[in-house]
């Protein structure tokens, strides 16, 4: 269920401030640094094209990378931050923090529905209102999930999907305590007005 690490290409920038990050935006980079596992920040810069086309693909917050910086060992990052310019929404910063694999972090996962054929509430003209499209977890970084599934099999009308009802991946668990609600199921308003 964990997903292949990605491979992210950065280069030392020399200089910090806004002197040098201007500089690094008006080359064609992203400023960014790269913190934490007790070791001294990492200033870089990243290929502004590259990151764009990443970001775009969707789930950054929650994917672990490798990140590859020339002259430095390759670390596992997660990245934490992405600063964006505020009339454009395009990334002017961004921020990474270093992880070993057996470090616990706190990411926010997709949810994912299945077989709604198979849910009679559906078929019969219900609707699946999503409460939580994502639901924060407590993950080992070297087994971060892709998603997680909840199976729609049998559910009808005034069925509610608590967080219990669902199988976590591996080493997972909710940051809340409480069983909270991730979906429900609600009946047609012509079904309720006929009852």
């Amino acid at each position: 269920m964990a997903r292949e690490i990605e491979d992210l290409q950065a280069v030392v920038r020399t200089g910090t401030g806004k002197g040098a990050a201007r500089q690094a935006r008006r080359a064609g980079y992203v400023p960014g640094i790269v913190y934490g596992d007790k070791q001294e920040p990492v200033a870089i810069n990243m290929n502004y094209n590259a990151l764009l086309k990443r970001l775009r693909q969707g789930r950054f917050l929650s994917t672990l990378f490798n990140l590859k910086v020339e002259g430095q060992p390759d670390v596992h990052v997660v990245c934490r931050g992405v600063q964006r310019d505020v009339v454009k929404d395009l990334p002017t910063h961004i921020d990474f923090m270093r992880l070993h694999d057996d470090s616990r972090i706190n990411l926010f996962i997709h949810v994912t529905f299945i077989n709604h054929d198979a849910a009679p509430g559906l078929k019969r003209g219900g609707t699946l209102t999503v409460v939580r499209p994502e639901v924060e977890l407590e993950v080992l970084a070297s087994d971060i999930p892709n998603e997680i599934v909840v199976d729609l099999t049998g559910k009808t009308f005034g069925d509610v999907i608590h967080i219990n009802d669902v199988t976590l991946p591996n080493g997972a668990k909710p940051t809340i305590d409480r069983n909270f609600v991730i979906a429900n199921i609600t009946a047609p308003s012509g079904i309720v007005a006929e009852e």
